[in-house]
């Protein structure tokens, strides 16, 4: 009823601590909404009960952190792909590890269920596409085409197709059933972060570091609808259950898609940062990301936001229903044929035998087999949280349904809270005030932290507290130590809006002892801000010289001014510029950069070190075929001095990128996010190995 009778259209619904280290990938279930798996760099994959501050299970057996994770259909089973290339595969219901599976030669960096058989499909940063027969434990076919990292695959919803998304900017559409592409989209022009088919028609849908999503018909082969009105790079995006229309989540922002002819519904303000995965749910939609080791979901009341209709201007302010929406499109495109069984047929089957003896298949030798056996040996499936696990995960002789099907909707804050609710003497996890009224609500006492403890051998470990604190709210102060209890719970307090005193935090405790006055105290806080005043103040005159300079048309200069101001930061604010419009980019531009790269990949910012990255990977992408071309042409017959001019400039981009790949070599070797967008690096820039 809270959901239904609120003003609000989207709230943040929890903050837990998921890790021990940070977060490198999420993944919400389809079906219900209500499951969370976790990867982190501590190689780990955990699993959540949404609105629920306890961790239910603890998969282990990664040796390297976890790239990516996805549930399949039915949410029984869980697949996480490694930086290492390795595959492993879960059982949630039997709580134990079901295969390992190993081929890839770099990071896995998507993963997908085939609706109805046992097969998965994975993506790699070796820019191939797997597909993995769960039951004979091997590769039954690799589909190659893509020349850069493949970010996304989805299967189509009758399974018989496979989309892959790449970094180079283009979508690949292959058949299962005769192994080989049927077509190629190529209209993004920057990498391609997600692909998803739409549930009912043939349709699909791409969005793309190019701030645009554009829908492809998958009868004609073309191009139906494409939107400009994205602000950053789309991060996920997600059909409604009906498929009328489209979801796209990207920094901050929640957009509504139509198509045909292209319009926009309605723009909801979320404020849930980089959001890595959505899902669609009792009229809601979840959203989750992450910082650190923190991950956050929120909800947005799809009640309150327009989904048909002309193009909007504004967040809807009545409170009368939606009209539906359109089904239109059905009539015009084919639907999907799904098959009547819960296997894919024996077509497919007669495939995957064709396939494994195929050139293109992946042979299983009996040393790999061992090897994957060990492995699966070496994974454990650790239940941290038994009373949760038996309510979501019944047995499969059970009559109820495998998860519970729940159809309560999170229950919305009140209007006038800004925070979460505090417990007086607790400092765990602190969970939305809606947790009191949530149909998830954790029965029992309150554990110390989400963070699930370490063991040896796979059995139930029963819910104990734990010293470790995960404080993601302010908790009452209180000069003895805080241990969590099992006593009587009080009623949460609601922060007003009004407050304006901290909650939880003694003024005290910041500064140093003794009594001091408030003058020595206004001293302290200002101490360095005349500094900082004086640097930034030099900042802006010098961006302001540079701005003069580039008015002119001249880039070049502008950035040999950049960096001869020797000034690091000045040059990042340059090149995120430049990066933004990659048709900037010049041979004799490069010369200019490239040493100011190999500065920044080496800094101690983490900024400055993304921002050398992605001007690397523009610069490989964009010049090293003309490099390479330029060099190892014959000499050319005559004078020729254009020629010549961009042979000496080929030559010293060469020897300058020889520089940074030694840097990016001894980063590759780093664990987390940064050693994989440095192995990714690395990988771009093997031809100057040989």
């Amino acid at each position: 009823m809270a959901a239904a009778s609120t003003t609000k259209t989207s709230w943040r619904l929890q903050d837990i601590v998921a890790h021990r280290s940070n977060v490198s990938s999420l993944a919400l279930g389809k079906a219900s909404g209500r499951l969370l798996a976790t990867g982190g760099e501590d190689c780990r994959v955990n699993i959540w009960a949404v609105n629920k501050p306890n961790c239910i299970m603890s998969l282990t057996g990664h040796t390297s952190p976890v790239e990516c994770i996805q549930f399949n259909s039915s949410e029984e089973k869980v697949a996480a792909g490694s930086q290492s290339g390795s595959l492993r595969l879960w059982d949630l219901e039997a709580a134990r590890i079901l295969r390992t599976l190993m081929g890839h030669k770099a990071n896995i960096s998507s993963l997908d269920f085939h609706p109805y058989g046992e097969y998965v499909a994975s993506g790699s940063m070796d820019t191939n596409v797997k597909l993995w027969d769960v039951r004979r434990k091997g590769c039954v076919f690799r589909y190659k085409g893509h020349t850069q990292a493949v970010r996304c695959v989805a299967f189509s919803p009758d399974g018989k197709w496979i989309a892959s998304a790449s970094d180079d900017g283009t979508i690949k559409l292959w058949d299962l059933t005769a192994g080989k592409m049927i077509t190629e989209f190529t209209s993004h022009t920057a990498a391609v972060n997600v692909v998803q088919f739409n549930p009912t028609e043939y349709l699909l849908a791409s969005g793309s570091a190019d701030r645009t999503i554009k829908l492809w018909d998958l009868e004609k082969f073309k191009m139906v609808g494409s939107s400009e009105g994205e602000a950053g790079a789309v991060r996920c995006i997600a059909f409604s259950l009906d498929g009328g229309c489209l979801f796209s989540g990207s920094v901050d922002m929640l957009r509504v898609y139509g198509w045909e002819p292209d319009r926009c519904f309605d723009v909801v303000p979320v404020g849930w940062g980089k959001v890595a995965d959505l899902s669609i749910c009792n009229n809601q939609l979840i959203g989750v990301s992450s910082s650190q080791s923190t991950v956050s979901s929120y909800v947005v009341n799809l009640n309150r936001v327009k989904r048909s209709g002309s193009v909007i201007q504004g967040v809807i302010q009545d409170d009368k229903p939606l009209a539906e929406p359109s089904t239109k499109g059905a009539t015009i495109r084919r639907n999907y044929e799904r098959p009547i069984t819960s296997c894919t047929g024996q077509r497919m089957k007669q495939s995957s035998e064709s396939d494994r003896r195929s050139p293109e298949g992946e042979r299983r030798s009996p040393s790999s087999e061992d090897e994957r056996e060990e492995k699966e040996k070496e994974s454990s499936a650790e239940i941290t949280n038994p009373d949760d696990y038996k309510e979501i995960f019944q047995p499969r002789n059970a009559i109820s349904r495998t998860p519970p099907k729940n159809t309560d909707p999170f229950p919305a804050p009140p209007d006038d809270a800004e925070g979460f609710p505090v417990k007086p003497n607790q400092i765990d996890i602190v969970t939305s005030a809606s947790d009191k009224a949530s149909p998830f609500m954790v029965k029992g006492p309150p554990l110390v932290t989400s963070t699930p403890v370490l063991r040896v051998e796979p059995t139930i470990v029963a819910a104990a507290p734990r010293s470790t604190a995960a404080v993601t709210s302010s908790a009452a102060p209180s000069n003895r130590p805080t241990v969590a209890t099992a006593k009587t719970k009080q009623p949460p307090a609601v922060i007003m809006s009004s407050r304006n005193k901290p909650i939880g935090l003694n003024v005290a405790d910041f500064l140093p002892p003794g009594r001091m006055t408030d003058e020595e105290a206004l001293a302290q806080i200002k101490k360095g801000h005349d500094t900082m005043c004086v640097m930034l103040s030099r900042r802006c005159k010098n961006l302001n010289t540079v701005r003069a300079v580039w008015s002119n048309g001249d880039i070049k200069a502008a950035v040999d001014l950049a960096v001869s101001m020797k000034d690091l930061s000045i040059v990042v604010d340059i090149l995120n510029i430049v990066n933004l419009k990659p048709s900037l980019w010049k041979l004799d531009l490069c010369t200019s950069i490239l040493p100011q790269i190999e500065e920044l990949l080496q800094s101690k910012y983490e900024s400055y070190v993304q921002t050398g990255c992605v001007s690397l990977k523009l610069i490989l992408k964009r010049f090293w075929p003309l490099i390479s071309d330029t060099l190892t042409a014959p000499p050319s017959v005559g004078v020729d001095i254009t020629r010549e001019e961009r042979h000496q400039k080929c030559k010293t981009c060469y020897n300058q990128l020889l520089n940074v790949h030694k840097v990016v070599k001894n980063h590759a070797k780093q664990v987390g996010r940064h050693g994989s967008t440095f192995t990714e690096l690395q990988l771009l820039m093997s031809p100057l190995d040989n």
